[in-house]
């Protein structure tokens, strides 16, 4: 029930970092990696990461313990977790309970997108944009933009 927004941050505003050997790279979408933050605002804590390992690199990325993480790999393969489990393009894994990712990569290496957040635990209700918890709420939302009480979407000034 928040009032909508845009945030407009072009590819090379996105903060980039690498590990100390160079064989880890990230751009940071959203949290907090090797040193480098988010400059996307959101409202709920969230990690959205695209990672470049190559051979032999070989990160751990902290998380928040109550969040729950996954990776995607698309190109290459990585090994993920302390006992290197290999993950191959095109494959998602889902990480346990922990406070941090180990990430290395394989022969050819890789790139994933790592993501995590807090689970939401509330039941939801959708019907096209709408994303509420009931359908009586989904039913109102959709009222309430017919009528145009939904107001207009601004644009908030870039983050430099």
């Amino acid at each position: 029930m928040t009032r909508p927004r845009y945030q407009e941050v072009t590819g090379a505003k996105i903060p980039t970092a690498a590990s100390a050997d160079g064989k880890a790279r990230v751009r940071v979408v959203a949290g907090e990696a090797l040193g480098a933050s988010a400059v996307i605002d959101t409202y709920i804590p969230i990690v959205y990461q695209d990672w470049t390992l190559d051979e032999g690199a070989d990160v751990t990325v902290a998380l928040k313990e109550e969040q729950k993480a996954m990776a995607f790999v698309f190109q290459g393969s990585a090994l993920v977790g302390n006992e290197g489990s290999e993950i191959k393009d095109g494959q998602l894994v889902m990480f346990g309970p922990g406070d941090s990712i180990r990430l290395r990569g394989a022969k050819e290496g890789a790139r994933l997108l790592l993501l995590a957040g807090v689970p939401i635990t509330e039941p939801v209700a959708r019907y096209g944009p709408f994303v509420m918890n009931t359908q009586e709420e989904i039913v109102q939302a959709v009222r309430d933009y017919q009528s145009g009480k939904m107001g207009e979407i601004t644009r908030t000034a870039e983050v430099v």
